[in-house]
């Protein structure tokens, strides 16, 4: 694998890590369908400016029709995820998506016929381990505390968010990036939207700005993304996803003051672990 997309979807995960964390914000303020809505619509208005500048062309039919079908599985996994971001602790929420990687070998063997080998298969075992690591050192009050609702909702966006990312390397090999990133935007906003009017909350206009800030956010991470799995395979590129923790983890400590506990400290370095070893030649 060459090492431009694994750093691409590195910097990509560490965006829209950055980006969930904005998303956890606004949570506490609207409703999830609200948030989901807001996020959209703003990721459009900055993704059509910069499909003006660069001009990409007219999208084909099939173009149009795969991506929007691909925007039900954004659908659920922002919705699912964003909903997870409001009742977990972020690290926490990184945590238990982290199965995502499985899912992606997976559908990737299934529905793209790619191959996984061995190197590959021990990035995910470390990585895995190093997320068990994470959950099972968390102290019995926190154990009570936990949010199961929130579990189940991080759990679904796992299996929903590795099942899109197959479906976005199917479609980088055939559309132009800026096509999938606009319709990424535009295609989830529509389907949300009528949700999100029937719990909608009168926006606190300063909000505006945070929520133009995941727009922004979340068009950059997903050109990261969608550029890097147009030149690797989604299973050679899955493990990158752990290294989302140790982001979550720095934000959690410095804007939540979500204090890390050893044990997420030890998982974060077989996370790393992880890393290195999919983004190894």
């Amino acid at each position: 694998m060459q090492f431009g997309p694994a750093l691409r979807a590195t910097a990509g995960i560490a965006v829209l890590s950055v980006m969930d964390a904005v998303i956890k914000g606004m949570a506490a303020h609207y409703p999830i369908f609200q948030v989901a809505f807001l996020r959209f619509a703003c990721g459009t208005l900055i993704a059509t400016g910069v499909v003006a500048v660069l001009r990409p062309g007219w999208p084909s039919r099939e173009t149009v029709t795969a991506n929007l079908m691909r925007s039900v599985a954004a659908v659920v996994t922002a919705v699912s995820f964003f909903y997870a971001l409001g009742q977990l602790p972020l690290a926490e929420t990184l945590v238990l998506s982290f199965l995502s990687p499985m899912f992606i070998a997976l559908f990737g063997l299934l529905l793209l016929r790619e191959k996984v080998d061995s190197r590959i298969l021990l990035a995910i075992a470390v990585g895995f381990g190093g997320t068990l690591v994470v959950v099972l050192g968390q102290s019995e009050g926190a154990q009570a505390a936990r949010s199961w609702s929130g579990v189940g909702a991080a759990l679904l966006s796992a299996v929903t968010y590795a099942f899109s990312l197959v479906l976005l390397r199917q479609r980088a090999q055939r559309d132009k990036f800026m096509h999938i990133v606009f319709f990424q935007n535009v295609g989830p906003g529509i389907l949300v939207l009528p949700f999100a009017l029937l719990v909608w909350q009168p926006l606190n206009w300063p909000h505006l700005a945070w929520f133009m800030s995941m727009g922004v956010l979340g068009v950059i991470g997903h050109v990261l993304m969608a550029t890097a799995y147009a030149k690797a395979e989604a299973a050679r590129l899955a493990p990158l996803e752990y290294t989302a923790l140790i982001w979550a983890a720095l934000i959690g400590y410095g804007v939540f003051s979500e204090i890390p506990t050893w044990a997420t400290m030890g998982g974060g370095t077989l996370i790393v672990l992880a890393a290195l070893l999919t983004s190894r030649r």
